[in-house]
């Protein structure tokens, strides 16, 4: 865990640095939402993914951390909208009020936006950009396709809208992963085939972290419903039993607890084994499996 750890205080003390006022000027008002929203100390699952598979193909910190930044601006715009009145309507986020109640709707709409658009900029400027512009094209356009319309802003419209006449109780599980691949495994997908594709990976590697990317988001969003239903405020820092009473399409209010716990450790099994082609190189990609499966927020 302690290149885990490493990985996260080299993330939080660069968020920022992209961001400076000698880099990127920004009115005050704004600023200041965009900031409380990247300083929220989340776990930053996302750029520690990229920086590990970049780590494991051998790629350089240097190459990769513009990127890995770029990851958490994207992430961390998805959250500020979806938790906008006119999406999941939140009030906490990690323990603390949303961006739109500390700042109101307006200024959170435009510092997600804004963090959304700066990630390309971030990407677009990294040194690797100018060393290998064809690396650096094709991560911001897989980062690009997790965030669009067939990744997570297509899987929040699909969240938000259940087809006519159909509640959790008659969804099928084919249709819940559908929108878990899309709104939550899609941007972890892509932060680990970034990492292998920025680090320089081979073809069969990146298709191997993609992978692992991908199962490993079905595992984050089942383990997220689980304690949406068995948590706490103070565990979480947010509501909690939000989705059964909104009738959500989530497993366990269609499988039920023990099929979504039984799923939950399937996939933490199909994560690990996605990795059989890495040695200790990709340890630390196993310690997020274990992080995100046993998590209690």
């Amino acid at each position: 865990m302690a290149e885990f750890a490493r990985f996260r205080a080299l993330v939080e003390e660069s968020l920022l640095r992209f961001l400076s006022e000698d880099v990127c000027p920004i009115p005050p008002p704004l600023r200041d939402a965009m900031e409380y929203a990247l300083t929220s100390k989340g776990k930053r699952i996302r750029p520690v993914m990229l920086l590990s598979a970049g780590a494991a193909v051998g790629g350089k910190e240097i190459d990769l951390l513009p990127f890995a930044c770029a990851v958490e601006y994207v992430h961390t715009y998805s959250l500020i909208h979806d938790d906008l009145p006119a999406m999941d309507d939140d009030d906490f986020r990690r323990g603390r009020p949303t961006c739109h109640k500390a700042f109101g709707e307006a200024a959170a709409i435009l510092a997600g936006d804004a963090l959304l658009t700066e990630a390309f900029r971030v990407m677009g400027e990294s040194p690797l950009a100018g060393k290998d512009p064809a690396r650096a094209i094709r991560a911001s356009a897989l980062l690009a396709r997790a965030a669009g319309a067939s990744g997570m802003a297509g899987g929040q419209m699909m969240d938000l809208s259940p087809p006519a006449g159909k509640g959790p109780e008659t969804a099928r599980v084919s249709e819940i992963e559908e929108i878990e691949l899309k709104k939550t495994a899609a941007l972890l997908s892509a932060s680990a085939a970034m990492g292998g594709i920025l680090g320089g990976g081979s073809g069969k590697q990146v298709d191997s972290l993609s992978r692992y990317g991908r199962t490993l988001g079905l595992l984050f969003q089942i383990t997220d419903d689980i304690l949406d239903e068995t948590g706490s405020f103070e565990e979480m820092g947010k509501a909690v039993a939000k989705d059964r009473a909104q009738g959500k399409r989530t497993y366990p209010a269609v499988r039920g607890m023990a099929a979504a716990t039984e799923r939950a450790e399937s996939l933490r099994g199909e994560a690990l084994q996605a990795l059989s082609l890495f040695g200790s190189e990709a340890e630390t990609l196993r310690d997020i499996v274990r992080i995100v499966a046993t998590r209690r927020s």
